[in-house]
């Protein structure tokens, strides 16, 4: 254990950019190590205090605030990643401004660690730049999963742009190859409820009591075994295209979770060694002025020369 950032009270005065965030959340993100009911303990006892007032959990801060934070003791910070080992990253980046970063991350990567996983896009991110401590991720994408991934440089960003998501002005399109052949778009509306197994693994599933979630599958491709589809999510749910594809007996290639083995099986001999997802494209306002930036990440090589084998051996309609 050590202490973060000294063994003594501290203060912070607030900047424009951290402003409008509520004293808790902000103590969490601070007091990176440190268990929520420890960051909601010193607010309850008053140990926190901004203008040398106290506060409630729910007040939210103000740029020229001095907050004072007593000294907590954090849990060890893991080691972060050699930063060669990393650097390849710099090379995946879709896009930047002073505003945001967008990755195309790969698929087996993480996009933070935890639960067994050491290290993530953000961690990698860190580890190359000093000032990547105030980064954070907009949205996520199964580690899994393939293609676009943005971050926030900016807290002001990440507000902004979570505003757009909740008001669905972001738009998200991936490319799935799922079973069977899909002859017309479908649209999934099916509620999905999460669960969390003993063993700790995350399934969901379509429930009437879950959550509302909304996809669209429109054909791109479809053979006789298998159709690549451009999926849009309008939600964002865990697992959501998988779940939703295996619902409508679409599901997807090389899903070991919820796939069909016997088509996994039929995939692999074309050399599909992963999930068949990729989030190829992202549409949104940028914080800065409004205007709309579209992102697009191309189709890995791996997932390319799988489909090209499907064609070849396989007819198939072009839509």
């Amino acid at each position: 254990m050590q202490e973060n950032p000294s063994n003594s009270v501290h203060f912070v005065e607030i900047d424009d950019d951290q402003q409008g965030q509520r004293i808790d959340n902000f103590l969490i993100t601070y007091l990176k190590g440190v268990p929520k009911s420890r960051v909601y303990r010193i607010l309850r006892k008053g140990e926190v205090r901004v203008n040398k007032k106290r506060i409630k959990p729910t007040y939210r801060i103000q740029a020229g605030d001095q907050v004072r934070i007593p000294p907590v003791r954090v849990a060890d910070e893991k080691t972060p990643p050699p930063a060669k080992s990393v650097a390849w990253i710099e090379d995946a980046i879709l896009y930047e401004d002073a505003w945001l970063l967008a990755i195309n991350k790969p698929s087996g990567m993480a996009v933070h660690g935890g639960s067994g996983i050491r290290y993530g896009v953000i961690e990698a991110l860190r580890a190359l730049r000093e000032e990547a401590s105030r980064y954070e991720l907009v949205h996520r994408i199964d580690r899994a999963t393939s293609g676009v991934l943005l971050v926030a440089k900016k807290r002001s960003a990440l507000r902004f742009l979570h505003d757009a998501i909740r008001e669905h002005r972001i738009e998200k399109r991936y490319l799935a190859l799922v079973k069977g052949k899909m002859r017309k778009s479908k649209t999934v509306l099916a509620p999905l409820k999460k669960n969390v197994l003993r063993s700790g693994e995350r399934m969901v599933r379509v429930d009437p009591e879950g959550k509302e979630a909304e996809s669209h599958f429109h054909p791109q491709i479809a053979c006789e075994s298998a159709t690549l589809a451009e999926v849009e999510i309008i939600t964002g749910r865990t697992h959501q295209i998988r779940v939703h594809g295996n619902h409508i007996d679409h599901p997807l290639a090389g899903d070991e979770r919820y796939g069909d083995p016997d088509f996994n099986q039929q995939m692999g001999k074309l050399g599909l060694k992963r999930l068949f997802l990729h989030a190829q494209q992202l549409n949104f306002p940028h914080p800065n002025d409004g205007t709309t930036v579209r992102l697009e990440a191309p189709l890995p090589d791996a997932l390319t020369r799988v489909l090209t084998q499907l064609q070849e051996q396989e007819s198939c309609r072009h839509f």
